[in-house]
């Protein structure tokens, strides 16, 4: 087992270091500059020419004039070295500070969509396998195909039409508008857990069909096995015998999206948060790419590259304890 953690260790930092280079080159990859993208914002906004000497020095500031591999050491150095993510050019302040205000609101949303996704998928699952054919088993699958066909922006905005026309609340933002500017208390906590279902809702409404036609299939095939007649034939209850061996074993590939789903704390959900206007990390990354902000688009990216990694080792974890037959050490 130690020698497979080394291994995995190792494996992690060669593709993070692969990612974190190639993530630099992507956002570097598109014509032009921050400089540039600078200039002409200003131009836009009030018909001014920005002047070329604070253009030079911006661009001597951030070693825009460098080699990009220069570029790269010393953006990925000072991480490595002190865990400083750079000056994001666009908001003239450290990246981290910028990604700190947003994560743990996204960290929020994402886990409540994620415990949303698996207590709503799980039950209906284990109903449509065990009840194939039935009405409800139509009406849910039925609900499942509207639920993965439908875009989640589109979702978004049908809710807003909704809350905003028949109960008269906008469900944009997290907070009241009354909140927004105030420090964390009581009453400010209670007002985000008040909008957090449409959030929450709309974000996991895609994982959680996705999920019960996954479950639904894996469990209907489990149930035809042998070993399944077997138990029945020795008189095990119903019930026991699905949760003690179909739904352990359809839970693998369950476990294994894991790694999916950690990064969706980064990401956030960019287009739903845009649309209902969520402070979180995915406008954030939105906005940095577009504007081409290389250290603070880059290290969200390193982030999000983080993240899938661990994800992935924590989902082959959890399938090794599951399943016994699953083994990652080579055999004698």
């Amino acid at each position: 087992m130690l020698s497979y953690f080394i291994r995995r260790m190792f494996y992690m930092v060669i593709v993070l270091a692969l990612v974190s280079a190639v993530s630099f080159y992507i956002v570097n990859l598109p014509p032009g500059s921050w400089i540039e993208s600078y200039a002409l914002e200003l131009l836009a906004e009030g018909g001014e020419i920005a002047d070329q000497a604070e253009l030079d020095y911006l661009t001597q500031r951030y070693g825009l004039d460098k080699p990009l591999h220069i570029q790269y050491l010393r953006w990925i150095g000072p991480i490595l070295t002190r865990g400083d993510f750079g000056q994001s050019f666009e908001w003239q302040q450290p990246v981290w500070n910028l990604i700190r205000e947003r994560l743990m609101l996204t960290m929020i949303i994402s886990g409540a969509s994620i415990l949303f996704i698996y207590a709503v998928s799980i039950p209906i699952a284990l109903y449509s396998a065990t009840r194939q054919y039935s009405i409800g088993d139509y009406v849910f699958s039925f609900m499942g195909l509207i639920g993965l066909a439908t875009p989640n922006f589109l979702l978004a905005l049908v809710f807003m039409i909704v809350m905003l026309k028949v109960f008269g609340v906008s469900p944009g933002g997290l907070f009241s508008p009354e909140y927004l500017r105030e420090s964390w208390s009581l009453a400010k906590f209670w007002d985000m857990v008040k909008h957090l279902p449409v959030p929450v809702i709309v974000v996991g409404t895609a994982g959680t069909a996705e999920l019960i036609r996954i479950l639904r299939g894996l469990l209907l095939d489990e149930l035809e096995k042998q070993y399944v007649k077997t138990a029945r034939a020795k008189g095990v209850s119903e019930w026991r015998l699905i949760i003690k061996y179909p739904f352990r074993m359809a839970l693998n590939p369950v476990l294994s999206t894991i790694g999916n789903l950690l990064p969706a704390i980064v990401s956030g959900s960019a287009i739903v948060s845009v649309v209902l206007g969520l402070p979180t990390t995915g406008p954030l990354l939105l906005r940095s790419l577009i504007a081409q902000d290389t250290y603070a688009a880059s290290s969200m990216l390193m982030m999000l590259g983080v993240l899938t990694v661990l994800g992935i080792f924590i989902s082959d974890l959890l399938l090794m304890w599951l399943d016994p037959r699953i083994r990652y050490e080579r055999a004698n």
